[in-house]
């Protein structure tokens, strides 16, 4: 590994069009991005749909604890009591 890339998953382009089966393979296998090269430079990473979607969910999940953190860094923040109040007034119209 260097620079925290696997040098076994680091791949011309051209393998996208002559081994693209055998690379989605390796990605599903080993739920491990591909590193795409152009003219020997990074250009792209292949990903697995099953990693790809669960690094969204993980960034979604940072992301509301980052907009937690700062409501709570900024005072705006509501009893707990009230919350469920609120809610349950919601729900009860929806009825």
């Amino acid at each position: 590994m260097v620079g925290g890339l696997c040098m076994d998953n680091i791949r011309p382009s051209s393998d996208l069009r002559n081994k693209y089966s055998e690379m989605s393979k390796l990605c599903r296998e080993s739920r491990e991005p591909i590193y795409i090269t152009v003219n020997g430079r990074g250009d792209t990473v292949l990903l697995g749909i099953n990693e790809y979607k669960q690094t969204i969910l993980e960034l979604e999940l940072l992301r509301n604890l980052a907009d937690a953190e700062d409501d709570v860094l900024n005072d705006r923040l509501t009893p707990a009591k009230d919350s469920f109040k609120k809610l349950r007034n919601s729900l009860l119209e929806g009825k």
